[in-house]
């Protein structure tokens, strides 16, 4: 891998600040270069040592830009705008600025005595950018006071086991249990640290009688076999883990258990469709499991313990907990982390980067990539979920605002390789998406709010394309076929979704009351959709 800081020659008077290359075997990389280039943004800048301070902050902005193109994802380069220079999304915000930290940090450490002076603006100014960033992160969310016995076993048992942690755990009205910053913290301190041997992995199975009775069996993984050994480490005295397992809730309250209700409240939602198929994919494989195991193996599975319920809650247990680890040992594994599991996720995270075990200390960190105050909330990132996701396997809604809540639409794409356009669809399905056009900065053309490669595809398809010597009656003409094809598909979504119900949710079911905020949050972004395009179509005959 190439360097991601140097100092150059240049008669030793430049600096210069490498971002690491963009990689071929990405799947993004031609748009990624198309963009760099088009913006005259490149991955190397040079930085004189005698710049003034503007002009150091106006390379600044070069490379953040840069930096957040080489950092975008498949949806964020999706819904990216050519003529839009703002934050692409806090995630990528975030591991933007921070890799340019890491990069100024490297650079720091061997600079000479003149070329610091430019380093530490530089440096200054993002940790300034970082402190100053206004993101959403459920910082005020009420706490409660509960009795905590409980889990202060489980902070004492961690620290027997050589955990390290400057959080505390805490209770939050509609959300349960989180973590806050005993103390503040600012940028790269590590918040958590969890040492190699209290982490839940697989390497806990090899020498288990578990292990040995099933590595045999072809049909059962190791993931599975894991999940199969927590449900008895959950009921057994002996277990190593006992105050852990004894610390989780009695339920999660995922997706996955919803009740009747719920689900019918749902029909006609993307998350309806999402949680018959999980729930019927564990049924299944519960019962190719059981009681086939307890008959062969009845001294390991025992009946009364591995009974539908408990495995349900195994997996909602795996699916709301774990995380994926790079171990010691360079393996990737899924793995449970006790009291880290406790930290909430956000939209726009403390920590974002904590995969990896750390090979001289044989610890797993948590450090931060934005500062959080004492006795704020501190919030982990689970991933790039959309709502649906999150309410099925792990049962909650973010607050705020969720890039990643799009809604997938079933289009003909043969037509984007052949329309000519720049801004052709190259993500890895080929697919076309809409998510609430709250989210977009243009609400007027060419684009009304929507994604410019959807509109772009539905001229192509509608044989409506344009260029510069389209006549401007022909060009609202065109985007009039757009927004009505655009309504023929969402009008009819925005019925079926019916009017939001009074319904009594201050008494009703943990599940209808989540249920319902998701029919929510899908009706928003219809709704939003329908009015961007009935907005549009005003415009057009204004």
């Amino acid at each position: 891998m190439a360097a991601v800081g140097e100092l150059a020659a240049a008669g030793g008077d430049t600096v210069v600040v490498r971002l690491p290359p963009l990689s071929e075997e990405d799947p993004l990389f031609q748009d990624k270069k198309r963009i760099l280039d088009s913006r005259n943004l490149s991955c190397l800048c040079q930085v004189p040592i005698s710049c003034s301070t503007a002009d150091t902050f106006k390379l600044l902005d070069e490379m953040i830009e840069a930096a957040r193109v080489a950092q975008m994802d498949e949806l964020e380069l999706y819904f990216y705008g050519d003529d839009d220079f703002r934050p692409l999304s806090a995630r990528n915000e975030l591991e933007s600025l921070n890799l340019l930290l890491k990069i100024l940090n490297t650079l720091l450490l061997t600079a000479n005595d003149a070329a610091k002076g430019v380093l530490h603006v530089l440096h200054d100014e993002i940790l300034l950018r970082l402190r100053s960033l206004e993101l959403e992160d459920n910082g005020q969310m009420v706490t409660q006071t509960q009795n905590q016995d409980m889990e202060d076993s489980l902070l004492k048992w961690g620290e027997k086991h050589g955990v390290k942690t400057k959080l505390q755990i805490a209770f939050f009205e509609g959300a349960g249990r989180g973590m806050v910053a005993s103390e503040n913290l600012d940028v790269g301190d590590i918040a958590l640290e969890i040492p190699e041997s209290a982490i839940i992995s697989e390497e806990l199975l090899c020498q288990s009688d578990m292990f040995i009775a099933l590595k045999g069996l072809d049909n059962i993984t190791t993931e599975t076999v894991l999940l199969l050994w927590s449900i008895n480490e959950r009921y057994s005295p002996s277990s190593n883990f006992k105050i852990y397992f004894e610390a989780l809730p009695a339920n999660f309250n995922t997706g996955l258990s919803f009740g009747i209700d719920a689900l019918a409240a749902l029909e006609g939602t993307l998350l309806f469709d999402e949680l018959m198929q999980a729930r019927q994919h564990l049924r299944q494989q519960y019962d190719e499991l059981f009681p086939m195991l307890c008959i062969n193996f009845p001294d390991i599975f025992k009946q009364d313990v591995y009974t539908w319920d408990n495995f349900l809650l195994a997996c909602e247990l795996w699916y709301s907990n774990s995380m994926m680890v790079v171990l010691s040992s360079g393996k990737l594994t899924t793995c449970l982390i006790p009291i880290a599991g406790l930290l909430n996720h956000s939209v726009s995270p403390h920590i974002l980067n904590y995969g990896q075990v750390d090979k001289a200390t044989k610890s797993l960190k948590f450090s931060l990539s934005r500062p959080c105050k004492a006795g704020e909330q501190c919030f982990l990132s689970y991933g790039k979920h959309p709502g649906s996701h999150l309410v099925t396997f792990y049962g909650f809604l973010p607050r705020g605002d969720n890039p990643y809540d799009v809604i997938p639409l079933d289009l003909d794409t043969s037509m984007d390789e052949e329309d000519g356009s720049s801004l052709s669809v190259t993500t890895s399905q080929n697919s076309h998406m809409v998510r609430g056009t709250w989210l977009s900065r243009f609400g007027g053309p060419p684009t009304y709010g929507l994604p410019q490669r959807l509109v772009s595809h539905l001229h192509a398809v509608l044989n409506c394309n344009q260029n510069e010597s389209t006549a401007e009656a022909d060009i609202k003409e065109n985007d009039r076929m757009v927004l009505e094809t655009l309504l023929s598909i969402f009008t009819p979504m925005l019925e079926g979704l019916g009017e939001p119900d009074d319904f009594d949710r201050e008494n009703a079911c943990w599940d209808m009351k989540l249920a319902l905020d998701y029919k929510d949050l899908q009706r928003r972004m219809v709704s939003s959709i329908v009015t961007s395009c009935t907005s549009g179509l005003a415009m057009l005959d204004s």
